[in-house]
């Protein structure tokens, strides 16, 4: 049994603890923060946030605060963009931002365009206040051969109807610098370039770049413009250094040709050699034969042994009186 002194403070703890749970999942004071501001909403709203897991500070601040600029939206559109994993409280931001700028900008399109990705407020006050996108020093070839190096300043404004589905600051850094590239590369001297650097600039604003982009291109500027490499003067160099290279090749290969030549006739001459030795071996035979059929006679014989001892003597007198000439001169 409890005392009797026990059960008024169990009966406060419990109120104390249903007072608790109460106002945790009932947002009292944000229905009261709601009122104050003159947005009527229902208490059941807030409870129903709740049981639909919205957070509903979430969606009741921001519409307070589109109440109080001026901006007509409703409960259910901010908590549908919730629900839709939107971000509620800057596109809400954006919608003001873009009263205040006379923009014209409806929460369907704006809620697209954060749903699509893309800041929806900083796209509302790029158009107000204009961005400029530098890009890297981009390299083109003039005529003559000299490189270019151009760094430009591009000024974009934010193209709110075509956020959803455009293209973003790269594309709009690719094309430019393509246009930089075609420019310099028309040139027929690069000092025509250096001397008017705003040619680039007017050049590439007349393509039309910034089509199926979510910006509008309002100017490029030339930031600096410098002088590399003598891209001619290196190819024309590479290209002698290649001739050579095949030239060389061409004169090894006619040498090992003329090599393999050689040793293609060395080895003829060696087997003509061994033929002419094959067929004198064959001279005794045949002088025999002949001597034993009674074709030459003995003296015959001796005759023609004279003759050859004749002509060898010839031979080393001829060779020694050439000697003596060249020793002479």
């Amino acid at each position: 049994m409890l005392s009797e002194g026990l059960i008024p403070i169990i009966f406060i703890a419990v109120i104390i603890i249903a007072l608790a749970v109460l106002f945790t999942f009932i947002p009292i004071m944000l229905w009261i923060s709601a009122l104050a501001a003159g947005v009527r909403i229902s208490i059941f709203t807030l409870i129903g946030m709740r049981l639909r897991r919205v957070v509903p500070s979430r969606v009741i601040n921001p519409l307070i605060k589109a109440h109080k600029a001026g901006v007509d939206v409703d409960t259910n559109q901010l908590e549908s963009h919730y629900l839709a994993g939107g971000n509620v409280d800057r596109v809400v931001n954006a919608l003001i931002a873009a009263q205040r700028a006379n923009i014209e900008l409806s929460f369907e399109r704006c809620a697209a365009i954060d749903l699509a990705g893309r800041d929806v407020l900083e796209a509302v006050q790029m158009s107000v206040n204009p961005k400029v996108i530098e890009t890297p020093f981009i390299a083109g070839v003039a005529m003559d051969g000299i490189e270019v190096k151009a760094k430009a300043r591009i000024t974009v404004r934010a193209n709110i109807d075509r956020l959803v589905g455009g293209a973003g600051e790269d594309t709009v850094i690719a094309r430019v610098g393509e246009g930089i590239v075609s420019t310099i590369g028309s040139s027929k001297d690069h000092n025509q370039v250096l001397e008017n650097p705003d040619r680039i600039s007017q050049n590439v604003l007349s393509k039309g770049l910034d089509a199926g982009t979510a910006f509008e291109i309002l100017s490029i500027d030339i930031a600096d413009i410098d002088i590399g490499k003598n891209i001619g003067a290196i190819l024309q160099t590479d290209q002698a250094e290649a001739d050579k290279n095949i030239a060389q090749a061409k004169a090894e290969e006619r040498r090992a040709m003329a090599v393999a030549q050689e040793q293609e006739m060395r080895a003829r001459v060696q087997e003509m050699q061994a033929k002419v030795v094959e067929a004198e071996a064959e001279v005794p035979l045949a002088m025999a034969e002949a001597l034993r059929s009674g074709n030459i006679g003995v003296m015959d014989y001796y005759n023609l042994k004279n003759i050859q001892a004749d002509t060898d003597m010839r031979d080393v007198i001829g060779k020694m009186n050439n000697e003596n000439e060249e020793e002479d001169n």
